[in-house]
């Protein structure tokens, strides 16, 4: 039954967790590059096992970016082994003291870093996926258990097997990264359910309808993001030329990621100056514009915006622009129709910036830069598990640090509560 043996994967991964929770970290680091290693030596059989895949989604038509986001070559490959190697290279964070402080009683408390424990990770068809989850949560001493897309299945099992390999050459206990070793969407199911408790914690990577279902299925916490509706402000106080350099790569460096731009504002104070120039920028870039009516006035190019356009995350060379009344309205109608993800400004007005900043109640905000700077290494987390949206624990890019939570530990000399 797949109930039983997700539920060994679970209390396997818990045993593995308390091994893995007290590793030094030369014993860790030591993992991650023969992890590397071994995916070098093992190149041609992941190829073969890749060509697999690939065969198969061609088959079953899927669409050329979702190859393309699954094909592996041995740059790639090169790659993904380049990417361990650069973890490894990172502050170990487990047993970092946050902070500490001394009572008048003489007792001496410290809040440390700790892992979080066992963490679920279902994800869809990109292989590197595999490699970076299961690598930043054994370095930040966590167990893992690997749940990839059924497209992927043959990549991320060789892959897998290779961080295994790893793993037992350093001396560390090989369950703490398993995979699902079915492609049955049952076993989502049970990871969701939390493995009869042997699950702290599930962060999905993929399209919307995978994290929706994660949300609202799940009964362990999750990290996660359900979509990337960012928004670029241009205010009446932008310098032009920053605001299209900035805009056209926050929409069109990659649109389909979730950090680019999906609509523009522009302050209508500066809209003259401001709105003609971005436009034709976009158009020129070969992205369709939609928008509202002073929008379209700029060039009969530009398609008319509806009410769904400002809830869409496009995920392509499509963006809907519109004219607001100042940085409050802005502020507004990110609150309205925004998703916390990340959320920029264009403006040499300090004050304003400060506001947007303040105000802006998104896990990234940034002033003139563009959106697509939302990424683990850009903020030189290094690898990155994913973008969390959510209020608790961890907001933004999910790196080493955020793959942990804390203790308090207590230090005395005999005291007793009066």
């Amino acid at each position: 039954m797949v109930t039983d043996a997700m539920n060994e994967l679970g209390r396997k991964a818990r045993a593995a967790a308390g091994a893995l929770a007290g590793a030094a970290t030369a014993d860790k680091n030591a993992a991650l590059h023969n992890m590397a290693a071994r995916i070098r030596a093992r190149a041609q059989d992941i190829l073969a096992a890749n060509a697999q895949d690939v065969g198969r989604a061609r088959k079953m038509g899927r669409p050329e970016a979702f190859i393309d986001r699954l094909a592996l070559d041995e740059a790639r490959i090169g790659a993904i082994a380049s990417g361990l190697e650069a973890i490894a290279e990172l502050p170990d964070p487990v047993g970092a003291v946050m902070s500490s402080w001394q009572r008048p009683n003489g007792l001496r408390i410290s809040r440390v870093r700790v892992p979080i424990g066992v963490i679920g990770i279902i994800y869809e068809s990109r292989p590197n996926v595999t490699a970076d989850a299961g690598a930043l949560c054994m370095k930040s001493g966590n167990a893992a258990i690997l749940r990839g897309g059924s497209d992927s299945f043959h990549s991320s099992s060789l892959l897998v097997e290779a961080l295994r390999e790893g793993l037992g050459e350093a001396g560390l206990p090989e369950d703490a990264i398993q995979m699902v070793p079915t492609t049955d969407r049952a076993a989502v199911g049970e990871m969701l359910r939390g493995l009869d408790g042997n699950i702290d914690l599930i962060v999905p990577r993929g399209g919307k309808s995978l994290v929706a279902r994660v949300q609202q299925e799940a009964r362990v916490p999750v990290f996660a993001h359900l979509e990337g509706i960012c928004h670029t402000y241009i205010d009446r106080d932008a310098d032009i030329e920053k605001a299209v350099t900035v805009t056209l790569n926050a929409k069109m460096r990659r649109p389909g990621i979730c950090g680019a731009t999906e609509t523009a504002l522009v302050d209508a104070a500066g809209a003259q100056r401001l709105l003609a120039p971005l436009v034709f920028a976009l158009l020129e870039a070969g992205c369709e514009v939609r928008g509202d009516a002073a929008t379209q006035a700029v060039d009969g190019r530009v398609i008319p915006a509806t009410e769904e356009d400002w809830d869409t995350e496009y995920l392509a060379p499509v963006i809907s622009i519109r004219v607001v009344e100042g940085v409050d309205e802005a502020i507004a109608h990110i609150a309205r129709h925004g998703s916390h993800h990340t959320d920029a400004i264009i403006t040499e007005n300090d004050d304003t910036a400060e506001r947007f900043l303040s105000e802006v109640d998104s896990a990234i905000v940034m002033r003139n830069a563009s959106t697509q700077f939302a990424d683990g290494g850009e903020f030189g987390f290094g690898a990155e598990i994913g973008i969390a949206t959510g209020r608790m624990h961890a907001r933004g890019p999910v790196g080493l640090e955020q793959l942990t939570t804390f203790k308090y530990q207590v230090r005395g000399n005999g005291q007793t509560r009066p």
